[in-house]
């Protein structure tokens, strides 16, 4: 059996933690925006971090369970329904087939992640499920999920005896909260930081910045510019998610996972890889400021989320083998 798209999202695509060793053919790792919340719903349905979700926007889309299934929601919170009805972040929820899944309004982030105990069975293109829309290759036959795309589950469970009678769902009573999150973006120097002056580099420190209209899933540029001039030339070299780039105005972008895999312009900043979930989860208009850290600082703060991750994928194991048989 399947999950059904029966209304589009924005830009709603399946996504995993991406596919690596591939840059030198041009195609980057892309996978999900925001890893840490898509860990989360993997984990507490039973899964492992490296299974597909589903990343959506808002407006997102709505989908039409055609079997019993168990779900969770994870990141940004846009008011999830089942059959009309309030579902929790961050809580697994069963439920019966038939039911309507949909998202009636945008509180707070700006990408959730679905994922499923059945998981969805998407074929691997270079070793990843995630949708590379540029290459039209990977995800659900390489594009945006669109109203009318029937997608397979791998497996069937049995809930019998947790989804009696005609009841539509049922919320699992365990849940979890994401680790707090400092809001100022953590950064390392970049290989072309020196080459700001004195006056750039106190206003790329200092100065809160504004996520423009131009943010999407390859780069969010940053409306305020700093003072800077091109005076050196810099051939194309690598970049990576999270990797801020000077433009010759002034202009900063930072760049998000379908980020291109070389650039020429100043690389004066990477964001740390603990960071950016926080920033996958602001929108357009939303203020943000860098902060230098350590390196031991930025290997410290991805180490607590993968640890905060493994707990609570070993808890969720425990609490789900009673009531799960595969069919």
């Amino acid at each position: 059996m399947s999950i059904k798209i029966i209304k589009n999202g924005v830009l709603d695509t399946i996504q995993d933690p991406g596919r690596t060793g591939y840059r030198h053919l041009g195609i980057n790792p892309g996978g999900v925006m925001d890893p840490l919340s898509a860990a989360i719903a993997n984990a507490l349905v039973g899964n492992s971090s490296r299974e597909a979700v589903i990343e959506i926007h808002f407006p997102a889309l709505s989908l039409l369970l055609q079997q019993d299934c168990m779900l969770a929601i994870a990141g940004a919170d846009f008011s999830a329904t089942l059959n009309g009805q309030p579902i929790p972040l961050m809580q697994p929820v069963i439920a019966a087939a038939g039911s309507k899944l949909q998202f009636g309004r945008l509180n707070t982030g700006a990408r959730g992640y679905i994922a499923f105990r059945e998981q969805l069975g998407i074929p691997l293109w270079l070793g990843s499920c995630s949708t590379h829309i540029k290459a039209q290759l990977g995800g659900w036959q390489g594009k945006a999920l669109q109203k009318g795309d029937t997608i397979p589950f791998r497996y069937s469970f049995r809930y019998n005896s947790i989804l009696p009678g005609n009841q539509p769902f049922t919320v699992l009573p365990w849940r979890t909260a994401p680790p707090v999150v400092d809001d100022t973006i953590a950064v390392l120097p970049g290989p072309e930081y020196d080459w700001m002056e004195e006056p750039a580099k106190k206003a790329f420190e200092q100065q809160v910045f504004t996520i423009s209209t131009v943010a999407d899933r390859m780069g969010f540029q940053l409306t305020e510019p700093i003072p800077f001039s091109a005076e050196r030339q810099l051939l194309s070299s690598g970049t990576s998610f999270g990797t801020v780039q000077l433009l010759p105005g002034g202009k900063l972008i930072i760049l998000m996972a379908d980020h291109q895999v070389s650039g020429g312009y100043p690389r004066v900043a990477q964001v740390a890889s603990g960071a950016q979930p926080a920033l996958a989860q602001k929108q357009p208009g939303s203020k943000i400021k860098f902060r230098f850290c350590t390196m031991e600082y930025a290997e410290d703060l991805l180490l607590k989320q993968e640890q905060y991750v493994a707990v609570l994928q070993t808890a969720c194991r425990y609490k789900l083998e009673p009531v799960i048989n595969r069919t």
